[in-house]
This record gives C-alpha cells, structure tokens and sequence, in this order.
C-alpha cells in the first residue's frame, strides 16, 4: 500500500461539521491500491481507549492519481476520537496520528487518534438557503439593454451592437434591466449577478470614485432600488460586485493623498512608498499594473470601517442579497472575516462570493467567503470541450478532484460558470459549436453548485477576449436560435430537482462516454456525454428529461442525454 497517498488532516476539507451532531470524514488513498474496504473506528474520546463504534466508509471520489473514502456520522457525542481500518488482499492495517500500522493499542489510543475536540455551533459552515435552487445570470450592465431613454448619452460613443473597444459606452442601463426581468425569469433564472454599478468613468466600473452612488449612466440610487424591488417580487435575487481591493484614482480619500502626500489623513489607506503617489516611477500598490486604480490598505482599521460600512449599507437601503468580492485573493484573511460577520449580522442569508481562480479552500472555511467563482470548473471544461486537452475519464477524474478541494456546503453554494466578462465566450471557444456548449451548460446545470448563465448565452452572443466578450445583447429576436435556446430553459430547471440541489453525486466515465449522476432517496438523474467522433448506444434508464442528438438509444457525437430513474 502506498503510505505516501493516505492522507487525513482534522478539522478541515477531510473533517467537517454540516450539523451539530453530524461530521463528514473523508481519507485518501492511491487510487491504484488494492483496497477492499475502509471503516472509520470512533468513540467519544474520552472512552475510545475502551470501546469502540464502526462505520464503513465508501468510495466516491477518484480522479488521476488518488481516491477519497467518505463516511457521515451522526453522533450523540461530539467529542470526537476515531482512527482508520483498511482492509487489503486479507491484511488489516490502521491510520492514525502516527500513520500506517499493522496493529493499534487502543489503551493508548489518546495519544495519537484524530479527533475533532468538540463541535461548537459557531464553526459550522451554514449554507445560504436560497443558494440551493439558484441559477445566476451575469450582467455586464452597460452592454445588456438601454431601457432610461431620455437620458444625456453624450457619452455614448458606439451603435449597439458594434464590436466594443476597450473605451466604447453602448448606453445600456439598470431600467434596462428592470425592464426585462419578466424575459430573465423565464429562462430560468432567479438570482442576477451585476458588474459593478457605482460611479466610475469607465465602462466596466471596476474603478470606483464613489461607493454611496449608482453611476449617472446606469441611472439613479432610485432605479437601483425599483430594479431589486421588482426582481424580489419575481422571486429573483440580487447580488452586487463589491471591488474592495482598490478604486479610482478619482476617489476623494486619494485625490487628498495626492494633493497633500504625507499631510493627508487618508495617506495610510493606500500602500504608498515615498512622500506622495507618483507614477513615473509608480510607487504605489495597484490593481495588476492600471496606475488609475490604487490598492486600498486593507489592514487600516480606517479603510475596513469605510469598506464594511458601503457592505452593510446597500444590504441596509436596498435589500441586496449578496456580494460578489472582486480580486478578493489579494485582499487579507483578516478583513473577510470581518467583512462576513459585519454582512451577516445585518442579513444572514446575503452570500459571499469570492472571485479567487485558484484554489481557494483557506478563504472557505465558513469564516469568509461562502463560495467562489468556480473557474477552475471552467478551465475543466474548456478542457473537455474546446482544447481537446482532457477526454471523458480525465474530464471526469479533474471534476472529482475539484470536489475534494471544498467541504459539501462550500461545493453546493459554487457559482460554476463557463465563461464571464474576464473569459473569452464558451461558444467562441468551442468554435461556435452548439451541441458543444449545450452539452457544458448540461455539465454545469447537473454538478453541485449554483450554475451562471453569462449574459447572451442563451442567444448565442460571440467574443473573444476583453472587450470582445462585452458586446451588446442583440434583442432582434429574428436573429435567436430558438430551438437551442428552449433546450437551454430545459437544462436550467434541472434546478428544481431535489436530487440536483442536494443529491449525492457520482462522476465517472464509461464506454468513452462522459457520465454524471445526481441521486436522493428512490431517485436518481444521469447524465451522459459523447464528445467520442462517431455515435453511441446507451442503454436507456427510464424518462429522457432533456437532451439533444438522442434517439432509439443512440447518442450522437456531441450529444448529451439526461434519465430519470429509480436509484
């Protein structure tokens, strides 16, 4: 047995309350062992040197070099001791503290099990209840739709529908928005994630010179407030893009540093070396390289007051219901958790969405984020669909992996998405292949997690890279596909299924056919993808509940199918 692939660390991905009587333990092992089975051998701590309870773990997850064993225990203790049994080729070895051994004294056993001390109620991650059901839409504000149309559009410095510059303003708006909720709603959508809608002077907003406003182009405070009142009655929620990391170099905290350098009040709000911001050399912290958006110092306890106070406000004024933290990576450990009791003292269910690329279990530990922006689903992806990089069985085994860096609350509240304003658009990738993107949207809308629709997906809106990713809504509705569009509504409200929401889920590959199960109770949907080159037989398993390119068991090439059955 490989001792270098078993791994368990306590109170972690591997060890995590979901309840106050229940924890989640997991172990992984090399996916190539021979192991015939895992039990985990518990007690309360206090007495595990003298009797022992066992529960047999399952396999669930593999992906290309490991496999994770998993068990939930309900326990009328939470003092938890407990240690591993594995079973392999007749031989019984044990995990502990100390590692692999051949045999274990339990009257020592309170030297080197594991334990999960106790589980106090404040540690637990609670999900976002209404992130269970959601389906997100993306929008880009300026490029969605200008409903506000006595507006002063000096601005406006393209036609809609022209391919954008970096510097092009479109006109599109919040009563825009507002004005097509009702066509939002019914493709399936019930939350919106909007790009930044503060004052700024450019199009994307990302810097901010005024926090407490909506900028005059996308309309007033008083559009904002009808937009979320009228989404809430739609049953559509909210969530808004919080860029905390930096702002403008227009805010008047840095104009002050910049008129008056070390004098200023504000100085320390920014990471400045020298006496006064300079950009030839530049000698101030900045978003990437951009000069115009300097850092905030987000270890000044000032700027934390200024930044929690703009969080609480908009939950306070307009009943947003959660924030979207943008570069929230290179924002400290210290301010997030800050940030999440300030936002969740006001309103407990406003979730906090984390745009870290990477890797980002340290920032999900339930004292942060509540999720992020799953681009690491998206990378997968591409994988599978555009690069040709992964076939089914790795596409598959990197899915399993992606689950094993999080706990379960952290998976089931992931907003997945396969493109977004910083990508490239998942149809242009593909080579403006639909059977391609509806077999990712049917991926995306069956994994655990809140899937994003990006804005004009669903008409097949094209781009490349930034700005091109930014075009404009096209509401000629001659120009829709239709067709492809109802299959996408299909997919969408997968949502509602108890067993896509909550469900277990099992991702593997068969016969070259990528295949995801989704399974609650008596009831089970499985998905099957064919990105082989020629068509394939899949044995039917109860009701078609959506596809495309199935027919009298066959599954053509870039086709998907989705059953129903009995589990």
């Amino acid at each position: 047995m490989n001792e270098q692939a078993i791994l368990h660390v306590p109170d972690s991905r591997y060890c995590f309350p979901v309840s106050e009587k229940e924890v989640v333990l997991r172990l992984r092992v090399d996916r190539k062992d021979p192991i015939d089975e895992v039990w985990v051998i518990f007690e309360n701590k206090y007495v595990i040197q003298m009797r022992q309870l066992s529960g047999r773990m399952e396999r669930k997850y593999e992906d290309r070099l490991f496999a994770w064993y998993e068990v939930k225990l309900k326990l009328e203790d939470v003092r938890l001791g407990y240690i591993f049994k594995l079973l392999a080729r007749g031989k019984e070895q044990y995990y502990s503290e100390d590692g692999l051994s051949d045999t274990y004294d339990f009257s020592l056993a309170y030297f080197n099990f594991f334990q999960l001390p106790y589980i106090n109620s404040a540690d637990i991650h609670r999900e976002v209840p209404w992130m269970e059901s959601a389906v997100f839409y993306e929008i880009f504000v300026e490029r969605f739709c200008r409903g506000w149309q006595d507006k002063n559009d000096t601005y406006v410095n393209m036609k809609w529908g022209e391919k954008p510059h970096p510097k092009s303003f479109a006109g599109g708006d919040l009563p825009g928005i507002t004005e097509k909720l009702d066509y939002i709603k019914g493709l399936g959508i019930n939350a919106l994630y909007l790009t930044p809608v503060f004052q700024s002077v450019s199009n994307h907003k990302y810097d901010i010179s005024d926090y407490d406003n909506i900028d005059s182009h996308f309309g007033s405070n008083e559009d904002f407030g009808r937009l979320v009142r009228e989404a809430h009655v739609r049953g559509i929620r909210v969530v808004l893009d919080a860029v905390f990391n930096h702002c403008s170099e227009n805010l008047a905290q840095f104009q002050d540093v910049v008129e008056r350098g070390k004098e200023s009040p504000y100085f320390d709000w920014f990471i400045i070396r020298g006496e006064r911001p300079e950009k030839d050399p530049l000698n101030y912290e900045v978003f990437s390289f951009c000069d115009y958006m300097p850092k905030f110092n987000t270890s000044n306890p000032q700027v934390q007051e200024f930044l929690l106070d703009i969080a609480v406000s908009w939950i306070e004024r307009y009943d947003i219901d959660g924030w979207r933290l943008d570069v929230s990576d290179e924002v400290s450990h210290d301010f997030w958790r800050l940030f999440r009791k300030r936002v969740k003292a006001v309103k407990a269910d406003c979730a906090v969405i984390g745009e870290n690329w990477h890797d980002a279990n340290p920032f999900l530990q339930g004292d942060q984020y509540d999720s992020i922006m799953n681009y690491a689903f998206t990378k997968a992806c591409l994988d599978y669909y555009a690069f040709g990089t992964f076939d089914a069985e790795q596409f598959a085994w990197k899915l399993n992996g992606l689950l094993m860096r999080n706990t379960d609350q952290v998976n089931r509240m992931m907003m997945n998405l396969l493109d977004s304003h910083d990508t490239d658009r998942f149809y242009t990738w593909v080579g403006r292949d639909r059977n391609k993107l509806l077999s990712a949207l049917a991926v995306m809308a069956m994994f655990v997690g809140a899937p994003c629709l990006y804005y004009g997906t669903e008409i097949l809106l094209e781009g490349g890279y930034d700005p091109d990713n930014r075009r404009c809504f096209d509401w000629d509705e001659s120009h829709w596909d239709t067709d492809c569009m109802e299959k996408m509504k299909d997919l969408l409200a997968l949502r509602k299924e108890k067993a896509v929401q909550t469900g277990g889920i099992r991702v593997y590959s068969k016969n070259g056919l990528f295949v995801l199960k989704r399974f609650l109770e008596e009831e089970a949907l499985t998905l099957y993808c064919n990105r082989t080159k020629e068509t394939r037989m899949v044995e039917a398993e109860g009701e078609v509940v959506a596809g495309n390119g199935f027919a009298d068991g066959c599954l053509e090439a870039e086709g998907f199918v989705i059953f129903r059955s009995a589990e």
